[in-house]
Parts: structure tokens; sequence; C-alpha cells
């Protein structure tokens, strides 16, 4: 299924936490364009394999390469997303979203003694688990279980996933202070905060003509702030984000058949065709109008 987000990134998780607070995910890559997954969060933690191909995945600032077999890891509340960086077919990347109150109730006296001090670890905000590592085939065991039973549901299967995360979460708890520490996470969190307010005023006010002015008004930061808080998460300028959010607007709507290229231009926001045009082919290889005709 698609990677469903609002405009603060927050994705949006199709579980009740209520009935079983934890979502599996595979074969999503080969859906997103280029294999590439936007930036999101999400309040619960992630736990996201390698299998075929070799990922970069982002969390806040910083990008870890996974091999095959490697899994991450990540804290609850971080931005983070994926793009497939070598392979001839979409990693299937199997992967799962949960909430710590899989393990034990909130409030509970094991939520308080072993979630809440990994979700509160700012300088913790990935783990990663290397497929060469001998010694971490017990978590790959416990990980590789969680996804054959989410494919094939046998009896008891929710039992046994809710098992395999508690020893999970038991393994971290152990080592917690064994696990490469990132001390800037704090600053990330505040940059993360700063880049979601202008992504909202982007996603809000994308038809209108914005100025790298207005975008850092909307997250109260200097110009030169602004985009240093893009480069740093989105590896590009405010504006050339405002251009390619445009374009994929643009796409869809091409799609539908139901719009002209001059309409499609003037929803979007762009003041001119001609540069309408031109953008588009350099981000899809193909004229707006091509696009509109063959409905690629």
């Amino acid at each position: 299924m698609p990677v469903i987000i609002d405009n603060q990134l927050k994705e949006q998780i199709p579980y009740d936490p209520a009935v079983f607070p934890i979502s599996f995910f595979h074969d999503e890559l080969e859906t997103l364009w280029q294999w590439n997954g936007p930036l999101h969060w999400h309040p619960g933690f992630e736990i996201a394999t390698a299998e075929t191909g070799i990922l970069d995945y982002q969390v806040g600032e910083k990008h870890i390469t996974l091999n095959p077999g490697d899994t991450i890891f990540v804290n609850g509340n971080i931005l983070h997303g994926i793009r497939q960086i070598s392979g001839d077919t979409a990693d299937p990347m199997p992967n799962i979203v949960f909430s710590g109150s899989l393990v034990a109730p909130e409030g509970s006296q094991i939520y308080k003694k072993y979630i809440t001090p990994l979700q509160q670890r700012d300088e913790l905000p990935f783990i990663v688990f290397s497929g060469s590592d001998k010694a971490l085939q017990n978590i790959r065991d416990f990980i590789l279980n969680i996804y054959h039973c989410f494919r094939n549901q046998p009896p008891c299967y929710e039992m046994m996933i809710q098992r395999n995360v508690s020893q999970i979460f038991e393994y971290i708890y152990s080592n917690i202070n064994t696990f490469p520490r990132h001390k800037s996470n704090r600053i990330q969190l505040i940059n993360q905060i700063r880049l979601q307010k202008m992504l909202d005023f982007i996603y809000t006010h994308y038809q209108k003509q914005i100025s790298l002015k207005d975008l850092a008004q909307a997250a109260n930061v200097s110009r030169s702030e602004a985009g240093r808080c893009f480069n740093s998460f989105m590896n590009c300028s405010p504006i050339e984000f405002l251009i390619q959010h445009k374009l994929q607007i643009a796409y869809k709507m091409l799609a539908e058949k139901i719009y002209t290229v001059e309409e499609v231009c003037n929803f979007c926001g762009f003041n001119s065709v001609n540069y309408f045009r031109r953008q588009f082919k350099a981000k899809y290889g193909i004229t707006p109008g091509k696009y509109c005709v063959l409905g690629k």
C-alpha cells in the first residue's frame, strides 16, 4: 500500500492500538517513484530489513546504508525515509510499525521500565543490526519470525509476534548502553519541527507564488537557516522542493486525462507554460502534452 502522510509528514498507520497495535508492510518500494519513499514519521517504532538490494535509509539528517540482510530499528517520532540505491528489482523490504503497547499496556510497570527509557533516548534515534554479525543471529531470527507470522498467520500468530517483539526489546534494553550515540539528535529534532512547518506551508500554498522569505517566516527562521534545513533533510533547496512538489501534483492531474496542460499549469502555480513544460520534461523525461496523450 502507498505511504500516506499528512501535511506534518505524519504517516497514517492502519492499526488499531486497542486491537493489535502493529502493522506489517512489504513490497512498498515497487509502488514508489524511482523506489524512493518520502520522509515521514509516526509515534510508533519501526523495524525494516533489506533483502535483495542496497538501501539508503535516512533517519533525521543521517543516511545509513543497509546491505542485504541488514535490519534497522527506528525510534518513534523521528523523520525517516528510504531510497533503494542498488539492485535490478525493487527490494521487498519487509517492515513493521508498532506501538510499545504491544509489549505491555501504557502506564504499566513493564512499559515504564522497558519501553519509556528507549522512547526518551534522544541520542538513540536508530539501531542497525548487521546481517553479517554472527552475534546478532538471535535478533535476526526474532525479526524474521515476525515477518513469517504475518505472511502465513499460523495458529496463535499474534502471540508469537508479541513474544518476538518482547524479546527484541529485552535485547535492546539489556544492551542499551552499547549502541552508538548521536549527540546532535536534539538539535535535529528542532530542525525537524522547522522543516515540518515549512513543508506544511508548501503543501497548503503551493498554488500561489511562494518565496524563500515566506518559507522562512513560516518556521520563524532566517532564509539561510531555511535553506540549511532543506539541504540537510531533503538534499535540495526549499525552492527546488517546491517546484518538485508542483510537478508531482501536475503528474497526477495529467494522468487523470481530464485537464489540459494549460489548466494543470495554472492550477499548480506555474507562471509560464513553457517553463512548466521544461521542468516537467527534465523530471519525467517526457513533455506534459505527450504524457497526457500516452498516459504513461
